[in-house]
């Protein structure tokens, strides 16, 4: 019992630790300056995104850097995507369409998408955005700075999350939660180790010489995951990548409702550990019921600072990740229950090898 409860909380230190590194070593990119004047190809892949693209072509024409080509792939939309996109390019000629006609065997809709979009771009960076992300300010050449500081081959950013029902709530910050108290993000730029790697597909900026070398897309054509994928590959090619989060310059609604954000997260949640189930498990029985073993086996002093630890890493966390921190700690208890919920879906999914999302089995 006493090697459970200081296991127990010892993981809740380092887990205090890294939520703590993740706060200090935030970079702010705001401030940064560059004189690129460059051509920045902007490539969004899009499926059934009425609600959301019309929105970041007018994010776009908003941006102060407006040296930029714009290339949407419609990914045989039902919806109004295409007669949306059609109505900007009739007064922006630097925007594009390509129509898919259908998916290639052995292909994800969306890897397809970047693929063929990435072929067609001319500029000297690649951005690639989803569709439902919204971007303020001059994050194209803030972000452009911070790439030729460092030079990066990968520069990815985790959208500030706006979340309007209480099943977003109790679902989106988990991902955060997981990501910030696990792993050091200022560690996948210093370090070479693959393992130590992120990236989000709503936002990943490459240097298009290196990214049409190594058609990342292409060799990723399969994977679900592929952006974390991709940045463990750069990598392993001794590429220099970063990752960040909390820029408010990005925000995305990442899905709407509970059962979306269930759905959504059942298909890359293993991947946060390495695609191990039994990690992903173990993580999610220590941090929901840990708790108990801390109170049965250790001191009230013991147990009472143990309590005190989870909620500074939920301060922690919110704070970098610019969520409400009074809402997260509220609703901690629901939280844990529904990233329960979440690993069940994503090891029954792994289990029938059968996910589907918008429309399509991506397994």
């Amino acid at each position: 019992m006493i090697i459970a409860v200081c296991f127990i909380v010892g993981f809740s230190l380092i887990q205090m630790l890294i939520a703590s590194i993740n706060l200090i070593s935030i970079e702010k990119i705001n401030k940064l300056e560059s004189d690129f004047n460059g051509l920045v190809s902007i490539l969004i892949p899009a499926r059934n995104e009425e609600l959301n693209i019309g929105n970041l072509l007018a994010d776009l024409q908003k941006q102060n850097y407006q040296c930029i080509e714009i290339i949407v792939f419609d990914d045989q939309s039902t919806d109004n995507t295409v007669k949306i996109v059609k109505q900007f390019i009739e007064s922006d000629k630097r925007i594009k369409l390509i129509e898919s006609v259908e998916l290639p065997s052995g292909w994800l809709g969306k890897n397809y998408a970047c693929h063929e979009m990435s072929k067609q771009a001319k500029g000297k960076y690649l951005l690639f955005l989803d569709a439902d992300v919204h971007i303020k300010k001059s994050i194209i050449l803030h972000s452009i700075a911070l790439s030729e500081m460092h030079n990066l081959g990968l520069l990815s950013i985790f959208p500030i999350q706006q979340m309007k029902t209480i099943g977003e709530k109790i679902t989106v910050p988990n991902m955060n939660s997981i990501l910030l108290s696990l792993l050091p993000l200022i560690l996948v730029r210093k370090t070479k180790y693959k393992s130590i790697a992120a990236a989000n597909g709503q936002f990943m900026l490459f240097q298009s010489e290196i990214y049409q070398s190594l058609c990342p897309h292409q060799k990723m054509k399969s994977n679900k995951v592929e952006d974390i994928e991709i940045a463990r590959y750069y990598k392993k090619l001794n590429f220099k990548i970063a990752c960040l989060t909390g820029d408010d310059s990005v925000t995305c609604r990442m899905y709407h409702g509970f059962n979306e954000s269930v759905n959504g997260f059942s298909k890359n949640l293993i991947s946060f550990f390495g695609n191990s189930f039994i990690l992903a498990f173990l993580f999610w029985l220590i941090t929901t019921v840990g708790f108990i073993i801390v109170y049965i086996g250790a001191s009230v002093y013991i147990f009472s600072l143990y309590l005190i630890t989870l909620f500074i890493i939920r301060i922690l966390v919110s704070v970098s990740s610019k969520q409400n921190v009074f809402t997260n700690i509220l609703l901690i208890i629901p939280q844990q229950i529904t990233l329960g919920i979440i690993l069940y879906n994503a090891g029954m999914n792994r289990l029938k090898k059968k996910y589907k999302w918008k429309g399509r089995n991506i397994s």
